[in-house]
């Protein structure tokens, strides 16, 4: 994936989480709106910045063709990036929620579960909608310039 492919990838990924995440973590913890919007967004920055390096790094390893990826890889793809980000989160849920450290591991763990489901869902429809494009010609394949 190109640069602006992949800050297009983790931005549509974030909003989406964003739309699902905000009122379901407004509803679980009495939190008010503002609050819980920003300390999501703040998260939500962390993990984007997290998502580039960490793909990029991932496409390294296993190779651009993201298509042919097995449930398998997807999965160990999805815990990979989960176990990394939750280092940091983990504190910015104690400070901002003001959170004990079991609380805020009990959250974080939701978060983990849910976005480890979200992650491996939204990549293989990423991906499928993208080979979807390339078919028509309307992008370029993975590898070549656009």
């Amino acid at each position: 994936m190109s640069p602006r492919e992949r800050v297009l990838h983790s931005l549509l990924f974030e909003m989406i989480a964003l739309a699902i995440v905000v009122p379901a973590g407004i509803l679980l913890t009495g939190t008010d709106a503002g609050h819980m919007t920003a300390t999501a967004i703040i998260l939500s920055l962390m993990a984007m910045a997290w998502n580039y390096v960490y793909n990029l790094g991932f496409d390294r390893v296993f190779g651009s063709n993201r298509i042919d990826r097995s449930w398998g890889l997807r999965v160990g793809h999805g815990v990979g990036f989960e176990a990394g980000l939750v280092t940091v989160t983990i504190p910015v849920l104690m400070f901002s929620l003001n959170l004990g450290f079991v609380d805020a591991l009990i959250m974080d763990i939701g978060f983990v579960v849910f976005f480890l489901v979200y992650a491996i869902i939204y990549n293989w429809a990423y991906d499928q909608f993208r080979a979807r494009l390339e078919r028509q010609g309307k992008l370029a394949p993975l590898g070549q310039t656009s």
